[in-house]
Protein backbone atom coordinates (compact mmCIF):
# COMPACT_ATOMS: atom_id res chain seq x y z
CA UNK A 1 0.00 0.00 0.00
CA UNK A 2 3.05 2.72 -0.95
CA UNK A 3 1.71 3.96 -4.09
CA UNK A 4 1.45 7.70 -5.03
CA UNK A 5 -1.85 8.00 -6.84
CA UNK A 6 -2.49 11.51 -7.84
CA UNK A 7 -1.03 15.12 -7.09
CA UNK A 8 -2.41 18.19 -8.74
CA UNK A 9 -0.01 20.59 -9.25
CA UNK A 10 -2.75 23.59 -9.33
CA UNK A 11 -4.15 23.10 -5.83
CA UNK A 12 -1.36 21.21 -4.37
CA UNK A 13 -3.76 18.03 -3.32
CA UNK A 14 -2.11 15.27 -3.05
CA UNK A 15 -3.72 10.95 -3.13
CA UNK A 16 -1.98 8.33 -2.02
CA UNK A 17 -1.99 5.12 0.09
CA UNK A 18 -1.24 4.92 3.72
CA UNK A 19 2.10 2.62 3.11
CA UNK A 20 3.93 5.49 1.71
CA UNK A 21 7.54 6.50 3.70
CA UNK A 22 6.80 10.51 4.64
CA UNK A 23 10.42 11.18 2.88
CA UNK A 24 9.22 9.51 -0.23
CA UNK A 25 6.76 11.46 -0.24
CA UNK A 26 8.18 14.78 0.34
CA UNK A 27 10.64 14.01 -2.43
CA UNK A 28 8.35 13.54 -4.55
CA UNK A 29 5.96 17.12 -4.17
CA UNK A 30 9.22 18.44 -4.77
CA UNK A 31 9.54 17.98 -7.98
CA UNK A 32 6.22 19.73 -8.69
CA UNK A 33 7.70 22.63 -6.69
CA UNK A 34 5.77 21.62 -3.24
CA UNK A 35 6.37 20.37 0.39
CA UNK A 36 5.12 17.94 2.29
CA UNK A 37 3.53 20.15 5.59
CA UNK A 38 4.82 17.52 8.13
CA UNK A 39 8.21 17.04 9.03
CA UNK A 40 9.80 14.49 11.56
CA UNK A 41 12.96 13.41 12.49
CA UNK A 42 11.64 9.79 11.49
CA UNK A 43 10.56 11.02 8.18
CA UNK A 44 12.62 8.29 7.08
CA UNK A 45 11.07 5.30 7.82
CA UNK A 46 7.07 6.63 8.92
CA UNK A 47 4.16 5.97 6.82
CA UNK A 48 1.98 8.64 6.43
CA UNK A 49 -0.54 6.12 7.92
CA UNK A 50 0.48 6.10 10.83
CA UNK A 51 1.47 10.03 10.70
CA UNK A 52 -2.59 10.57 10.50
CA UNK A 53 -3.94 7.92 12.98
CA UNK A 54 -1.73 9.46 15.30
CA UNK A 55 -2.06 13.10 14.29
CA UNK A 56 1.63 13.30 14.36
CA UNK A 57 2.91 17.05 14.96
CA UNK A 58 6.54 17.78 13.86
CA UNK A 59 8.81 20.09 13.62
CA UNK A 60 6.99 23.05 11.34
CA UNK A 61 3.59 22.23 12.91
CA UNK A 62 4.19 26.65 13.51
CA UNK A 63 3.91 27.48 9.76
CA UNK A 64 2.28 24.83 8.19
CA UNK A 65 -0.36 23.85 11.42
CA UNK A 66 -0.97 19.57 12.02
CA UNK A 67 -2.74 17.35 10.36
CA UNK A 68 -5.99 17.87 10.77
CA UNK A 69 -5.84 20.93 8.99
CA UNK A 70 -3.87 19.49 5.81
CA UNK A 71 -5.64 16.33 5.63
CA UNK A 72 -8.16 17.10 2.98
CA UNK A 73 -9.53 13.38 3.30
CA UNK A 74 -9.25 9.88 4.05
CA UNK A 75 -10.09 6.65 2.75
CA UNK A 76 -10.67 4.26 6.31
CA UNK A 77 -11.66 0.61 7.12
CA UNK A 78 -14.19 -0.05 9.95
CA UNK A 79 -13.89 -3.37 11.72
CA UNK A 80 -17.08 -5.15 10.06
CA UNK A 81 -14.50 -4.15 6.92
CA UNK A 82 -16.71 -1.39 5.40
CA UNK A 83 -14.98 1.08 3.40
CA UNK A 84 -15.69 3.91 4.36
CA UNK A 85 -14.61 6.64 1.36
CA UNK A 86 -14.06 10.43 2.37
CA UNK A 87 -10.83 10.82 0.40
CA UNK A 88 -11.83 14.18 -1.02
CA UNK A 89 -9.54 17.08 -2.55
CA UNK A 90 -11.58 19.95 -1.74
CA UNK A 91 -10.62 23.04 0.64
CA UNK A 92 -13.96 23.33 0.95
CA UNK A 93 -17.20 20.34 1.61
CA UNK A 94 -19.63 20.96 4.47
CA UNK A 95 -21.79 18.08 3.82
CA UNK A 96 -22.95 17.16 7.01
CA UNK A 97 -20.57 15.19 9.33
CA UNK A 98 -16.59 15.56 8.95
CA UNK A 99 -16.04 12.15 9.51
CA UNK A 100 -12.35 11.90 8.07
CA UNK A 101 -11.47 13.56 11.62
CA UNK A 102 -12.78 10.11 13.79
CA UNK A 103 -9.97 8.65 12.05
CA UNK A 104 -7.12 11.50 12.39
CA UNK A 105 -4.98 10.86 15.95
CA UNK A 106 -7.22 7.86 16.52
CA UNK A 107 -4.49 5.81 16.48
CA UNK A 108 -6.38 3.01 14.66
CA UNK A 109 -8.82 2.28 16.95
CA UNK A 110 -11.78 3.33 15.18
CA UNK A 111 -11.20 2.47 11.67
CA UNK A 112 -7.24 1.59 9.80
CA UNK A 113 -6.40 4.42 7.33
CA UNK A 114 -5.50 2.91 3.61
CA UNK A 115 -5.30 6.21 1.88
CA UNK A 116 -5.19 9.73 2.39
CA UNK A 117 -5.38 13.14 0.39
CA UNK A 118 -3.31 16.06 1.66
CA UNK A 119 -2.79 19.53 0.98
CA UNK A 120 1.38 20.36 -0.02
CA UNK A 121 2.27 24.09 -0.18
CA UNK A 122 4.46 25.38 -2.39
CA UNK A 123 7.67 24.80 -1.64
CA UNK A 124 9.52 27.59 -0.06
CA UNK A 125 11.97 29.86 -2.05
CA UNK A 126 14.11 31.63 0.59
CA UNK A 127 15.12 29.01 3.38
CA UNK A 128 16.93 29.91 6.78
CA UNK A 129 18.17 28.73 9.98
CA UNK A 130 19.23 30.76 13.14
CA UNK A 131 20.65 29.25 16.31
CA UNK A 132 21.27 31.33 19.05
CA UNK A 133 22.23 30.72 22.69
CA UNK A 134 20.05 33.13 25.68
CA UNK A 135 20.84 33.60 28.95
CA UNK A 136 17.44 32.06 30.52
CA UNK A 137 14.03 30.37 29.53
CA UNK A 138 12.19 34.46 30.09
CA UNK A 139 14.69 35.44 27.23
CA UNK A 140 13.56 32.09 25.19
CA UNK A 141 9.44 33.58 25.76
CA UNK A 142 10.69 36.94 24.66
CA UNK A 143 12.45 36.48 21.92
CA UNK A 144 9.28 34.29 20.46
CA UNK A 145 7.30 37.03 21.28
CA UNK A 146 9.60 39.41 19.07
CA UNK A 147 10.04 37.20 16.28
CA UNK A 148 6.27 35.91 15.64
CA UNK A 149 6.01 40.29 15.45
CA UNK A 150 9.33 40.50 13.46
CA UNK A 151 9.07 37.54 10.81
CA UNK A 152 5.15 36.79 10.53
CA UNK A 153 4.16 34.67 8.23
CA UNK A 154 7.59 33.51 7.61
CA UNK A 155 8.45 32.28 10.70
CA UNK A 156 8.40 28.13 10.36
CA UNK A 157 9.83 27.16 13.66
CA UNK A 158 10.77 28.00 16.77
CA UNK A 159 12.48 25.28 19.25
CA UNK A 160 14.04 25.35 22.20
CA UNK A 161 16.13 23.24 24.02
CA UNK A 162 18.10 23.45 27.62
CA UNK A 163 21.58 23.32 28.43
CA UNK A 164 21.65 19.62 28.99
CA UNK A 165 19.85 18.72 25.85
CA UNK A 166 22.52 20.15 23.90
CA UNK A 167 25.49 18.97 26.29
CA UNK A 168 24.01 15.45 26.06
CA UNK A 169 23.78 14.82 22.35
CA UNK A 170 27.36 16.66 22.17
CA UNK A 171 29.14 14.36 24.92
CA UNK A 172 27.32 11.15 23.97
CA UNK A 173 27.01 11.35 19.88
CA UNK A 174 30.13 13.58 19.61
CA UNK A 175 28.37 16.03 17.67
CA UNK A 176 29.63 19.92 17.21
CA UNK A 177 28.23 22.43 18.99
CA UNK A 178 28.10 25.56 16.24
CA UNK A 179 28.10 27.99 19.23
CA UNK A 180 29.57 27.94 22.98
CA UNK A 181 27.83 26.97 26.30
CA UNK A 182 24.68 28.58 27.32
CA UNK A 183 21.97 28.19 29.36
CA UNK A 184 19.12 27.98 27.03
CA UNK A 185 19.23 27.47 22.75
CA UNK A 186 16.95 28.59 20.48
CA UNK A 187 16.81 27.51 16.77
CA UNK A 188 14.58 29.29 14.43
CA UNK A 189 13.71 28.60 11.05
CA UNK A 190 12.22 31.16 8.02
CA UNK A 191 10.23 29.77 5.13
CA UNK A 192 9.61 32.01 2.24
CA UNK A 193 9.16 33.33 -1.12
CA UNK A 194 11.19 36.31 -2.09
CA UNK A 195 14.82 35.57 -0.39
CA UNK A 196 15.73 40.11 -0.41
CA UNK A 197 12.33 40.35 1.46
CA UNK A 198 13.20 37.32 4.13
CA UNK A 199 16.57 38.82 4.56
CA UNK A 200 15.55 41.97 5.23
CA UNK A 201 12.83 41.01 8.14
CA UNK A 202 15.40 38.68 9.44
CA UNK A 203 18.25 41.33 9.56
CA UNK A 204 15.77 43.56 11.47
CA UNK A 205 15.14 41.46 13.87
CA UNK A 206 18.65 39.99 14.31
CA UNK A 207 19.95 43.23 15.17
CA UNK A 208 17.10 44.56 17.46
CA UNK A 209 17.34 41.23 19.65
CA UNK A 210 21.10 41.38 19.48
CA UNK A 211 21.51 44.69 20.84
CA UNK A 212 18.87 44.14 23.43
CA UNK A 213 20.68 41.42 24.88
CA UNK A 214 18.14 38.59 24.31
CA UNK A 215 20.31 37.15 21.56
CA UNK A 216 23.83 36.37 23.70
CA UNK A 217 25.43 34.87 20.18
CA UNK A 218 24.64 32.66 17.02
CA UNK A 219 24.63 31.62 13.73
CA UNK A 220 22.42 31.94 10.39
CA UNK A 221 22.96 29.98 7.96
CA UNK A 222 20.80 29.24 4.65
CA UNK A 223 19.26 26.17 2.97
CA UNK A 224 22.25 24.17 1.35
CA UNK A 225 21.36 23.95 -1.78
CA UNK A 226 21.53 28.02 -2.08
CA UNK A 227 25.37 28.09 -0.45
CA UNK A 228 27.99 28.95 -2.36
CA UNK A 229 31.66 28.70 -1.44
CA UNK A 230 32.24 32.44 -1.93
CA UNK A 231 34.85 35.00 -0.44
CA UNK A 232 32.24 37.90 0.02
CA UNK A 233 32.86 40.36 2.46
CA UNK A 234 30.20 40.51 5.04
CA UNK A 235 29.38 43.90 5.96
CA UNK A 236 28.03 44.38 9.43
CA UNK A 237 26.40 41.29 12.02
CA UNK A 238 24.52 39.29 9.62
CA UNK A 239 23.95 39.90 6.05
CA UNK A 240 24.98 37.77 3.74
CA UNK A 241 23.81 34.58 5.40
CA UNK A 242 22.39 33.80 2.43
CA UNK A 243 25.41 32.76 0.11
CA UNK A 244 27.42 31.47 3.77
CA UNK A 245 27.06 30.55 7.29
CA UNK A 246 28.19 33.19 9.45
CA UNK A 247 28.39 33.99 13.15
CA UNK A 248 27.09 36.91 15.25
CA UNK A 249 30.53 38.54 14.20
CA UNK A 250 29.88 38.74 10.56
CA UNK A 251 32.33 35.33 10.21
CA UNK A 252 31.67 32.64 7.77
CA UNK A 253 31.69 29.31 9.17
CA UNK A 254 31.55 27.08 6.45
CA UNK A 255 28.06 24.64 5.03
CA UNK A 256 28.39 22.01 7.67
CA UNK A 257 26.56 24.56 9.71
CA UNK A 258 22.89 23.66 8.25
CA UNK A 259 22.94 20.39 9.02
CA UNK A 260 25.08 20.49 12.52
CA UNK A 261 21.91 22.37 13.89
CA UNK A 262 19.28 20.33 12.16
CA UNK A 263 20.97 17.16 13.78
CA UNK A 264 21.75 18.51 17.31
CA UNK A 265 18.33 19.00 17.58
CA UNK A 266 17.03 15.81 16.29
CA UNK A 267 19.18 13.84 17.84
CA UNK A 268 18.63 14.90 21.29
CA UNK A 269 16.12 12.11 22.09
CA UNK A 270 18.37 9.42 21.29
CA UNK A 271 21.57 10.70 22.88
CA UNK A 272 20.02 9.72 26.43
CA UNK A 273 20.09 6.01 25.95
CA UNK A 274 23.25 6.28 26.63
CA UNK A 275 23.06 7.29 29.62
CA UNK A 276 20.93 4.65 30.75
CA UNK A 277 16.70 4.14 30.68
CA UNK A 278 15.26 6.99 29.45
CA UNK A 279 11.62 8.43 30.91
CA UNK A 280 10.21 10.19 27.96
CA UNK A 281 7.15 12.94 28.25
CA UNK A 282 5.52 14.37 25.46
CA UNK A 283 2.97 17.41 26.98
CA UNK A 284 1.87 20.69 26.04
CA UNK A 285 1.57 23.13 28.74
CA UNK A 286 0.07 26.75 28.11
CA UNK A 287 3.17 29.14 27.35
CA UNK A 288 4.22 30.88 30.24
CA UNK A 289 4.51 28.02 31.82
CA UNK A 290 6.27 25.63 29.17
CA UNK A 291 9.45 24.95 31.02
CA UNK A 292 7.81 25.28 34.85
CA UNK A 293 7.97 21.46 35.17
CA UNK A 294 11.74 20.53 34.71
CA UNK A 295 13.26 22.23 37.72
CA UNK A 296 10.19 20.60 39.59
CA UNK A 297 11.08 17.51 38.05
CA UNK A 298 14.53 17.69 38.41
CA UNK A 299 14.37 18.60 42.73
CA UNK A 300 11.76 15.61 43.01
CA UNK A 301 14.16 13.14 41.19
CA UNK A 302 17.48 14.50 42.71
CA UNK A 303 19.95 11.68 43.87
CA UNK A 304 17.80 9.44 41.34
CA UNK A 305 18.34 10.66 38.11
CA UNK A 306 21.16 11.04 36.10
CA UNK A 307 19.42 14.18 33.90
CA UNK A 308 16.23 15.58 33.71
CA UNK A 309 15.89 18.06 30.57
CA UNK A 310 13.87 19.84 28.34
CA UNK A 311 13.14 20.55 24.82
CA UNK A 312 10.66 21.57 21.96
CA UNK A 313 8.68 23.69 19.97
CA UNK A 314 7.74 26.65 21.82
CA UNK A 315 6.20 27.86 18.88
CA UNK A 316 3.03 25.63 19.78
CA UNK A 317 3.52 24.49 23.87
CA UNK A 318 4.80 21.16 23.11
CA UNK A 319 7.48 20.59 25.23
CA UNK A 320 9.18 17.09 25.42
CA UNK A 321 10.73 16.35 29.06
CA UNK A 322 13.02 13.49 29.30
CA UNK A 323 14.26 11.92 32.58
CA UNK A 324 17.62 9.79 32.44
CA UNK A 325 18.45 6.87 35.39
CA UNK A 326 20.69 4.33 35.43
CA UNK A 327 18.66 1.66 34.81
CA UNK A 328 15.32 0.85 34.78
CA UNK A 329 13.09 0.92 38.68
CA UNK A 330 9.51 0.76 39.78
CA UNK A 331 10.96 3.49 42.54
CA UNK A 332 11.83 6.05 39.60
CA UNK A 333 8.48 5.20 37.66
CA UNK A 334 6.21 5.46 40.78
CA UNK A 335 8.01 8.87 41.42
CA UNK A 336 7.83 9.93 37.84
CA UNK A 337 4.02 8.79 37.48
CA UNK A 338 1.47 9.90 37.61
CA UNK A 339 3.23 12.77 39.63
CA UNK A 340 3.90 14.74 36.11
CA UNK A 341 0.66 14.01 34.42
CA UNK A 342 -1.10 15.70 37.77
CA UNK A 343 0.88 18.49 37.81
CA UNK A 344 0.75 18.91 33.89
CA UNK A 345 -3.63 18.89 34.61
CA UNK A 346 -2.90 21.67 37.06
CA UNK A 347 -1.47 23.82 34.32
CA UNK A 348 -4.31 22.97 32.18
CA UNK A 349 -2.08 21.33 29.70
CA UNK A 350 -2.79 17.87 27.78
CA UNK A 351 -0.57 14.42 29.14
CA UNK A 352 0.43 13.67 25.07
CA UNK A 353 0.89 16.97 22.61
CA UNK A 354 1.81 14.78 19.81
CA UNK A 355 2.88 10.68 20.42
CA UNK A 356 -0.51 10.07 21.33
CA UNK A 357 -1.80 7.82 24.24
CA UNK A 358 -1.09 4.55 23.06
CA UNK A 359 -0.87 1.39 25.88
CA UNK A 360 1.36 3.22 28.56
CA UNK A 361 -0.87 5.91 29.19
CA UNK A 362 -5.00 4.91 28.84
CA UNK A 363 -4.98 4.98 32.81
CA UNK A 364 -3.90 8.45 32.19
CA UNK A 365 -6.12 10.08 30.06
CA UNK A 366 -8.20 11.52 32.34
CA UNK A 367 -5.85 14.06 33.64
CA UNK A 368 -6.52 15.57 30.04
CA UNK A 369 -10.01 14.47 29.40
CA UNK A 370 -13.14 14.78 31.53
CA UNK A 371 -15.32 11.86 32.19
CA UNK A 372 -18.21 13.12 29.66
CA UNK A 373 -15.40 13.51 26.71
CA UNK A 374 -14.60 9.31 27.58
CA UNK A 375 -18.00 8.35 27.90
CA UNK A 376 -18.59 9.73 24.43
CA UNK A 377 -15.33 8.23 23.44
CA UNK A 378 -16.39 5.00 24.80
CA UNK A 379 -19.40 5.00 22.33
CA UNK A 380 -18.13 5.72 19.24
CA UNK A 381 -15.33 2.78 19.85
CA UNK A 382 -18.23 0.78 20.63
CA UNK A 383 -20.48 1.84 18.04
CA UNK A 384 -17.54 1.45 15.41
CA UNK A 385 -16.18 -1.81 16.68
CA UNK A 386 -18.32 -3.27 18.81
CA UNK A 387 -16.13 -6.69 19.76
CA UNK A 388 -12.78 -4.29 20.45
CA UNK A 389 -10.55 -5.80 17.86
CA UNK A 390 -9.14 -2.39 16.36
CA UNK A 391 -5.65 -1.76 17.82
CA UNK A 392 -6.93 -3.39 21.54
CA UNK A 393 -5.89 -2.04 24.84
CA UNK A 394 -4.88 1.55 23.17
CA UNK A 395 -6.19 4.88 24.00
CA UNK A 396 -9.02 3.82 25.87
CA UNK A 397 -8.76 2.55 29.89
CA UNK A 398 -10.61 -0.57 30.57
CA UNK A 399 -14.00 0.50 32.40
Amino acid sequence: MNKIISLDEISGALVCEAGCILETLDNYVKEQNLIMPLDLGAKGSCHIGGNVSTNAGGLRLLRYGNLHGSLMGVEAVKADGTVVDCIRTLKKDNTGYHLKHLFIGSEGTLGIVTKVAVHCPVLPKAVTLGFFGVKDFDSVLKLYKSAKASLGEILSAFEMADNDSISSTVQNLKLPNPIADFPFYVLVETHGSDETHDAEKLSRFLEREMSSGLIIDGTVTSEPAKMQDTDKDVEGHVITWFTAAVDMDGNKQGHPCWDTIWNLRESIAGAGLLDGYVYKYDVSIPAARYYDLVPVLRQRMAGKAVKVYGYGHVGDGNIHINVTVPEYSKEATDMLEPFIFEEVSKLKGSISAEHGVGFRKPHFIHYSKDEGAISLMRELKQLMDPNGILNPYKVLPDP
